[in-house]
C-alpha cells in the first residue's frame, strides 16, 4: 500500500481513537444480518404496477406488519395498515373523510403514529442506528429517535413520550409524520433494489419509473433490450431512433416521445401524411383505458409506416459495412420482387401484402429520400437535446451494466449465447474473437464508448449497440433473427418465427448453469443466475425455478400484453439474510383497489434456498469493501507506528 495513500487517509483519521472507532465500527457492522435485496424484471413502462410493488416490497412490508401485529390486530386492520404504509398521502384523505369528529381523527393519528414507531422499530432491528437515521424524515429525527429508543420499564418518561405525540398531533404535524414514518418503512424493507432489464417498451409511462429509480435508496440495473435501444438511440444510432419511435407508435404511445420528453415529432408527421395512407398492418395497438380519435388513429398509422421504412433502410448499410454480424438475410428491401410484390428470405419466396413502399424507389431501395434524411436527423437533434432524456440515459449509464456478480449471484437479463452443446457461442468483432464473458465485456466497453461519443452514428461501437438490439449472438435480443418486416408484409406465420438461442432450453439444464456460473468465476455449488426478459408461461405449467434452483427466471409480467399468455402478472425475488422466495404476482388493478378494499396482488411465495446459516454482511459484497477498509485502516496503525 502507497504511503502517499496512507497519508491522505490520515488526514480524515488524523489520531489513533478514531482509527481503532471506526475499525471497531466496521467489524461490527461485518456481524449484522446483510440486509433484503428485492429484485424485480421487465417493467416495460409500466409504473403504476412496479410503483405498487416497490411500495410494498413484494409483499414484505405487510410480512413485517403481521409479524408485529397478528396477535393484535384482525386481518382487515392489517390491510388498512398496509394500504396505509404504501400510500400514506391518500389513506389520509380517505381517513380524514370516512372519520366524523376531530377528536376522533385524533385519536385514530395517536394509534397510527405508536403503531408505526413500533413497526419501524422492528423493521430498522438488524440496521445501526446511523443507518436508520439516514433513512428518516429530516425534519422528525430527533422527535422519532426519541420515540424509538423509550423503554417501556422507563415510567418516569412515559408522560414526556405522550406529551410529543400529543404536541405533534395539536401543532398539525401528524400528517407530515406519518407521511414519512410510511416512506421510511418502505426503505427499510429493502435494503438494495436489483432492476434485471426492461424498463422501456410498449408501457405508457418509462419516464416516471425513471423518475422512481433516480430518487431510489440504493439500486443498480442490468440494462434490458429496450433500455439498450433507448441508450444506443441518445448515443447517435439512427436505427436504433427509428425502431423506439415505431415502437411507440405501434403501441400507441407516442406520448412519451412528445409529452414527457419533449421531442418534436411534427416533421415525422408532415412526413408521413405526404407519402402514406391507411393501412391496416400499421394500425396501433390501443391501450384499453385510452380512447382513439379516427383522426388519431390514421395520423399514427402514417407515423408508424414512414418510420417502419425509414428504419428498413437504414439497417441495409450497417449490415453491409459489418459482414461479420452475420445479417445478411436482413437486407429485406433488396431481397423484394416490387414487380411482383413478393419476397425471398431464408431460401422461401412469399408473396407481401399491405405493402407501404411509396418511398422506396425499386433501383435503389434502401436510399434515403432527401426529405426522410432531414426528418431522422431533426429527430435525433431533438432526442439528444431533451434534458430529461439526458439525465435519465445518464442514470441508466451510471447505474448500469449488461450483468452484474452481486452477492454469488449472476444478473443477467437476456442470455449468456451458447451453442446446442453448451459451448459459449463465438463472435468476431473487428477481427478478434470473442465468447462468454469477454464478448459481455466487448459489447459493453462498446456500449460506454458509443455513448461517450453521441457526435458518431455510423461508427463500429454505435453499431454494436444496435447488433445488441437484433444480432443473432447478442445476449439481450437472444434470438437468430429479428423477422420485424415479416410480421407486418407476410401472411404466413411460419415466416414469423425466431428461433431462439439454445441458452433458453439448456439453462433447464443443472450442469449448464454450473458451467455458466464459473465462466464468470461465481461458485457453481452455491451461486444462482438471475435472468429477465421471457415471460414466464405459468399458465402452462412452466416452472420459473429451473435447474434445481441454479436459474431463477424473474420477468415481472408487468407489461399487460403478456398478462394473457403467461396466466400471472409475473414473478419478482427477495433474497434476505435467511435466504430467497420467490413472490408470484397478480394482476394489480389499481392503487384505488388497494386503498378501499386492502388488495395486495400477491400471490403466493415458493422457498428458492434456505440458508443453512443466516447469512451476515460478511458475507456480501458490502461486507468485501468493508473488509478492505479495515485493512486500510489497519495498515494506517501501522505505518503511523513504524513512521
Amino acid at each position: 500500500m502507497e504511503a502517499k495513500y496512507l497519508n491522505l487517509l490520515s488526514d480524515k483519521f488524523n489520531s489513533e481513537e478514531k482509527v481503532v472507532t471506526e475499525i471497531i465500527n466496521l467489524e461490527s457492522i461485518l456481524d449484522l444480518p446483510k440486509g433484503t435485496e428485492h429484485f424485480v424484471s421487465d417493467l416495460h413502462g409500466e409504473f403504476q404496477a412496479f410503483q405498487h410493488v416497490l411500495r410494498n416490497g413484494s409483499g414484505n412490508v405487510r410480512v413485517k406488519i403481521r409479524d408485529v401485529f397478528k396477535d393484535r390486530l384482525t386481518d382487515d386492520e392489517i390491510s388498512e395498515f398496509a394500504a396505509l404504509v404504501y400510500y400514506p398521502e391518500d389513506k389520509l384523505k380517505l381517513v380524514k373523510n370516512q372519520v366524523g369528529s376531530k377528536e376522533a381523527l385524533n385519536e385514530w393519528y395517536k394509534i397510527k403514529i405508536h403503531h408505526m414507531i413500533e413497526l419501524i422499530s422492528f423493521a430498522s432491528s438488524k440496521y445501526t442506528r446511523s443507518k436508520l437515521r439516514k433513512a428518516l424524515p429530516k425534519q422528525f429525527v430527533y422527535i422519532i429517535e426519541e420515540l424509538l429508543y423509550k423503554s417501556d420499564e422507563d415510567t418516569n418518561k412515559k408522560p414526556y413520550y405522550e406529551k410529543i405525540v400529543d404536541k405533534i398531533i395539536t401543532l398539525g404535524q401528524a400528517e407530515k409524520l406519518i407521511i414519512g414514518l410510511s416512506y421510511t418503512t418502505q426503505r427499510l424493507v429493502v435494503d438494495h433494489l436489483h432492476v434485471v432489464g426492461d424498463i422501456y417498451d410498449r408501457g405508457p409511462e418509462p419516464d416516471k419509473i425513471m423518475d422512481t429509480l433516480i430518487d431510489y435508496h440504493s439500486l443498480d440495473i442490468q440494462w434490458g433490450n429496450h433500455d439498450v435501444l433507448w441508450i444506443g438511440a441518445y448515443a447517435g444510432s439512427k436505427v436504433c431512433l427509428a425502431n423506439i419511435l415505431r415502437i411507440c407508435a405501434r403501441y400507441d404511445n407516442l406520448d412519451i416521445i412528445e409529452d414527457a420528453y419533449g421531442i418534436n415529432l411534427r416533421p415525422l408527421l408532415n412526413l408521413a401524411e405526404k407519402y402514406y395512407g391507411d393501412n391496416p398492418a400499421f394500425h396501433p395497438k390501443q391501450h384499453s383505458e385510452k380512447a382513439l380519435t379516427e383522426q388519431e388513429k390514421l395520423q399514427i398509422t402514417k407515423i408508424h409506416q414512414a418510420i417502419a421504412i425509414i428504419q428498413f433502410k437504414l439497417e441495409s448499410p450497417i449490415i453491409k459495412r459489418r459482414p461479420y454480424f452475420e445479417m445478411e438475410e436482413r437486407l429485406v428491401l433488396e431481397k423484394v420482387d416490387y414487380d411482383k410484390q413478393e419476397i425471398t428470405v431464408y431460401g422461401e419466396t412469399y408473396p407481401l401484402e399491405n405493402t407501404c413502399f411509396s418511398t422506396v424507389d425499386p433501383e435503389d431501395p434502401v436510399k434515403l429520400l432527401e426529405e426522410e434524411e432531414e426528418v431522422i436527423d431533426k429527430l435525433l437533434l431533438s432526442l439528444q437535446q431533451s434534458e430529461k432524456l439526458k439525465r435519465h440515459m445518464n442514470f441508466l449509464m451510471k447505474k448500469g451494466s449488461l450483468y452484474l456478480k452481486y452477492n454469488g449471484n449472476l444478473l443477467i437479463h437476456g442470455c449468456i449465447p451458447v451453442d446446442e452443446d453448451g459451448n459459449m457461442e463465438q463472435m468476431e468483432i473487428d477481427g478478434n474473437i470473442y465468447e462468454g464473458r469477454e464478448l459481455l465485456n466487448q459489447f459493453e466497453e462498446h456500449l460506454r464508448k458509443s455513448f461517450k461519443d453521441i457526435e458518431s452514428t455510423d461508427d463500429l461501437s454505435t453499431d454494436l449497440v444496435w447488433y445488441l438490439w437484433t444480432g443473432k449472438h447478442s445476449s439481450l435480443f437472444g434470438k437468430r433473427a429479428m423477422t420485424t418486416f415479416e410480421r407486418y408484409f407476410i401472411k404466413d406465420k411460419a415466416s414469423h418465427k425466431e428461433e431462439k438461442n439454445p441458452y433458453y432450453h439448456l439453462r433447464e439444464d443443472v450442469n449448464v448453469c454450473r458451467k455458466m456460473l464459473e465462466e464468470f468465476d461465481l461458485d457453481p455449488e452455491q451461486g444462482h443466475i438471475i435472468n429477465g426478459h421471457t415471460p414466464v408461461k405459468e399458465i402452462d405449467g412452466e416452472n420459473p425455478i429451473k435447474a434445481d434452483g441454479k436459474m431463477i427466471v424473474i420477468d415481472g409480467g408487468f407489461s399487460k400484453a403478456y398478462q394473457k399468455t403467461t396466466g400471472i402478472a409475473g414473478y419478482t425475488l427477495l433474497y434476505n439474510s435467511y435466504g430467497m422466495q420467490l413472490v408470484a404476482h397478480q394482476h394489480f388493478n389499481s392503487k384505488k383497489n388497494v386503498l378501499l378494499n386492502g388488495a395486495d396482488a400477491l400471490s403466493v411465495r415458493r422457498i428458492v434456498d434456505e440458508e443453512l446459516q443466516r447469512k451476515k454482511i460478511r458475507d456480501t459484497n458490502i461486507g468485501a469493501r468493508l473488509q478492505e477498509e479495515i485493512e486500510m485502516l489497519q495498515a494506517l496503525m501501522s505505518y503511523r507506528y513504524i513512521n
